[in-house]
């Protein structure tokens, strides 16, 4: 008959052998990430987030040890690519998707079926959109005033383009001829690879979105006035508000998963793009298509993103917007 002692030993050897054997297992099993994961582009290639959010991606995949694959998933001015994650039904990290103001806006402006501040995960914000107001290098018009003073002269007649129906960009558009006692003939596009082809072609008179950098340095576009609350030092253009209109822009973009996403995933994300954000070459792109780093943590970007959800519903209301 065994020792009692003896059978004791001889099970917690057992136990641990087993333990040991199981332990790398469930550590290959579940590792993260364990294979690609995919960024959702929520606009056409082509325009200035390729450049930048691919920079980006391949700084994080250093740190995260598997490739980030850029996939673009265009549509209703940029908000239905990012929409898609809205209503995904498992969260497991390896889906992710920009994040700007106009998915915010989207329930404010139309009927969806997804709440901006229910349904996402909130990881990190990046950089802050400056949006100018550019014409062909060779348009009749010098300054934003020269523009205002023709658009007085033929309400309607002359065309502004934006990247979807529904961007702040567009609806600042809207005040800014409302404020000069006029209007345009507003113009959506699907991205702004496609409206700077257009502006330079002759095609659109007038396009008032971010990107600007490349085109106005290459002297294919001529920079009017920007939204922004100082002038930008590069290009002296002075602002809308230094000239008698009370209109600054404040755009955000980041990143967000689907809703429920582990913390330990997130937290995991957050810091290899809060790395990545730091990259020369990331920041690099982001001065050629003059955006501002602006990186903040993803309870800090879900705060920003409720304020500006508020913001936004208080100024369409002042403007008498009604939902489509």
């Amino acid at each position: 008959m065994m020792n009692p002692s003896r059978r004791g030993a001889i099970a917690a050897l057992a136990a641990f052998a087993a333990a040991g054997a199981a332990a790398p297992l469930a550590w290959a099993a579940d590792p993260y990430p364990s294979r690609p994961i995919q960024l959702v582009m929520p606009f056409p290639p082509g325009g200035s987030f390729d450049p930048i959010f691919r920079t980006l991606a391949d700084a994080a995949s250093k740190d995260l040890g598997q490739p980030i694959l850029l996939m673009h998933k265009p549509g209703a001015g940029g908000v239905t690519g990012t929409a898609g994650l809205a209503t995904m039904n498992e969260a497991d990290g390896y889906t992710i998707a920009v994040m700007h103001n106009s998915v915010i806006r989207a329930p404010l402006v139309q009927k969806v079926t997804w709440d901006p501040l229910r349904d996402f995960t909130y990881l990190i914000g990046l950089a802050g959109l400056t949006t100018g107001i550019v014409v062909a290098a060779d348009a009749p018009w010098k300054t934003l005033a020269d523009l205002l003073a023709d658009a007085k002269k033929r309400p309607g007649a002359i065309s502004w383009g934006n990247v979807g129906a529904i961007s702040i960009n567009r609806i600042y558009g809207e005040r800014l001829a409302k404020m000069a006692g006029t209007t345009f003939n507003m113009v959506p596009y699907k991205g702004g690879s496609e409206a700077f082809t257009s502006v330079i072609g002759h095609h659109l008179d007038v396009y008032g979105d971010p990107g600007f950098g490349p085109q106005v340095q290459g002297g294919k576009v001529k920079l009017l006035a920007t939204f922004t609350r100082e002038r930008l030092k590069q290009y002296g253009a002075p602002t809308v508000k230094e000239l008698g209109y009370d209109l600054v822009i404040d755009s955000l973009v980041g990143l967000v998963a689907p809703k429920n996403l582990d913390p330990k995933i997130a937290a995991r994300l957050a810091a290899a793009f809060r790395k990545a954000a730091g990259d020369p070459a990331y920041l690099h792109q982001l001065e050629l298509f003059d955006m501002q780093p602006q990186v903040v943590g993803g309870d800090e970007y879900f705060a920003y993103a409720k304020a500006q959800y508020q913001r936004d519903a208080k100024m369409l209301a002042e403007i008498g917007f009604k939902p489509e």
